[in-house]
């Protein structure tokens, strides 16, 4: 019998699917890769509390964590703990004792890893992901308790990451929950990536939440009409604060961005149709040449 032939009544095997493959570069995507708002800086100089990254898979949250990582490691003597699944990038120890545990193979768990690290002194723990109820009650006794963490979820803006984290816990505690994220969060960083008009990469949109008075009052309080997350960060420009629908509009009017491309990801499409009343219809891009790819763009790397 050939090698390619069944026994009678047999059923073939299916093929195996080809292994999913990602790319670990050499060093850590660094501040100067991006170009992150200078705002974000001060995540370095924050002492405790609690700093979220969000968006879809694929937006780039990996890649921001580990350029602000990169960023403590040379400007402060930590203790740094990182959490992942997988570990994506590899830190070296700069300024700071940098150490790395990845979920399965170190630990069955984010709950219990964070649990553990935090009987091990650090001052920075960054959690991949805060995926249920016990992570994330870890995380905020964690926050309240004298460290800084840093962690992702998946949730679109600032104001369903709110609602994400209230949601998970009974009804019942929700007033409490509230005041503790308004108390302890420092910054939620939400991103989207846009396709450039010019065809070279994308665009990352980001929108910042920042912890003010204002803001931990609409938190803690629940939003209303004209007091809500968005309304306060549409008003605190100069605090550091800006919304995706802002941050789009900015691109589509410097051509970074098509019309037709911003406005589809937008967060409000008619409001942002509206804003953009003044360029009629669908703005031209000029199609540059494209360099030859150097094979050292950061942006290949991201998640």
């Amino acid at each position: 019998m050939s090698t390619t032939e069944t026994h009678a009544g047999a059923t073939p095997s299916p093929a195996t699917p080809a292994p999913q493959l990602n790319f670990i570069p050499q060093r850590p995507p660094q501040w100067s890769d991006f170009n992150l708002p200078e705002v974000l800086r001060e995540i370095v100089g924050i002492k405790n509390g609690l700093v979220l990254v969000t968006g879809p898979t694929g937006s780039g949250k990996s890649s921001t964590l580990a350029a602000v990582i990169d960023l403590i490691n040379e400007a402060k003597a930590y203790h740094i703990i990182t959490i992942e699944d997988p570990i994506e990038f590899l830190h070296m120890h700069k300024n700071s004792t940098i150490h790395q545990r990845e979920l399965h193979s170190d630990t069955p768990s984010f709950a219990l890893a964070l649990r553990a690290a935090l009987r091990q002194a650090p001052k920075v723990i960054l959690v991949g992901e805060m995926r249920d109820r016990e992570t994330i009650e870890v995380a905020l006794e964690a926050a309240e308790t004298g460290h800084l963490v840093l962690s992702t979820l998946h949730t679109i803006d600032s104001s369903k990451t709110v609602d994400r984290i209230i949601g998970v816990f009974p009804k019942s505690e929700e007033q409490s929950i509230r005041t503790r994220l308004a108390q302890t969060f420092r910054f939620i960083v939400s991103q989207r990536l846009l396709p450039r008009a010019d065809e070279e990469g994308r665009v990352a949109a980001i929108e910042i939440l920042k912890s003010t008075a204002r803001t931990r009052e609409y938190m803690e309080r629940g939003e209303a009409d004209g007091r809500s997350l968005v309304d306060a960060m549409e008003q605190g420009e100069l605090e550091g604060m800006q919304t995706f629908d802002g941050v789009i509009e900015k691109l589509i009017r410097t051509g970074v961005v098509s019309k037709d491309e911003g406005v589809s990801y937008a967060t409000n499409h008619g409001n942002m149709l509206l804003r953009l009343s003044d360029m009629g219809g669908v703005t031209e891009s000029v199609k540059k040449p494209s360099p030859p790819a150097s094979g050292n763009s950061m942006l290949d790397q991201i998640e």
